[in-house]
């Protein structure tokens, strides 16, 4: 069975970063799930995912929706069915590293309940063909109201400096209690702006606090360039620190 692995925690904190640079130590194979909708993981990992003829979750239902409006293809296919097979047809972008499946921004009226939903249920058979599943959280916690992922093993929650993240922290425990989310381990992660100071109230929060990653700016500049975070060099700061991580967690 495979490690469930989900990464959240507030905007802007440095989630798709962590979810890059940990790609890079985990046992291959490992299917990445974006559920942000900006596409900025598949950005870190330097390649365009249109260019790559690849089509986000919310695009292909788009696309199903509307031939089904249209009255073309059979009846008797349910949209559920019709999206399973272009998931794996039209969505599932493959590399030697990784696959990587991207929600992305919702083409149709309505919330992202359904293709939420859709991920939710095809995880599980997903999850057979992989050592690895990665779910890049978006910001805040309405996407933990939906469960899409109600089995975890290790949930990181990536810290900024600030009163609100510290506020986040019981608030994801909260939801996760409330709609039955199950997890082996909750652990916190600091992002480069902690100081020594700082990381003193992650260390005394009650939870397993597992370091920072370290600011670098081989970082900035690749992401500038749209270069892979898989490049850095091995000595880079922020790849050293999230391998420490990563060796705290048991991995």
């Amino acid at each position: 069975m495979s490690r469930r692995i989900v990464c959240t925690g507030r905007g802007g904190v440095g989630k798709s970063t962590f979810v890059a640079l940990i790609s890079r130590y985990l046992k291959p194979p490992s299917l990445l799930i974006d559920l942000d909708p900006d596409l900025s993981l598949a950005d870190m990992l330097g390649f365009d995912f249109h260019k790559e003829g690849k089509k986000t979750v919310c695009e292909a239902l788009y696309e199903v929706v509307e031939k089904r409006k249209s009255g073309k293809g059979s009846s008797l296919i349910t949209t559920q069915d019709m999206m399973n097979s272009l998931l794996w047809s039209e969505c599932l972008y493959e590399d030697r590293a990784f696959d990587l499946i991207t929600l992305g921004t919702k083409l149709t009226e309505g919330c992202l309940c359904f293709p939420d939903e859709l991920l939710k249920k095809t995880i599980p058979k997903l999850a057979q063909n992989y050592t690895n599943i990665v779910v890049d959280s978006p910001a805040g916690v309405e996407h933990l109201n939906r469960n899409i992922v109600p089995i975890i093993n290790d949930l990181f929650v990536i810290c900024d400096l600030s009163e609100k993240s510290l506020k986040h922290i019981p608030r994801i425990k909260k939801i996760m209690e409330e709609v039955g989310t199950k997890y082996d381990h909750f652990y916190l992660v600091a992002n480069y702006e902690f100081d020594q100071g700082a990381e003193e109230y992650l260390k005394k929060s009650g939870e397993i606090y597992l370091g920072k990653i370290e600011y670098d700016a081989n970082v900035e500049e690749y992401n500038l360039e749209g270069k892979s975070l898989l490049g850095l060099p091995v000595d880079s700061p922020a790849l050293v620190s999230v391998k420490e991580i990563l060796t705290k967690a048991g991995y």
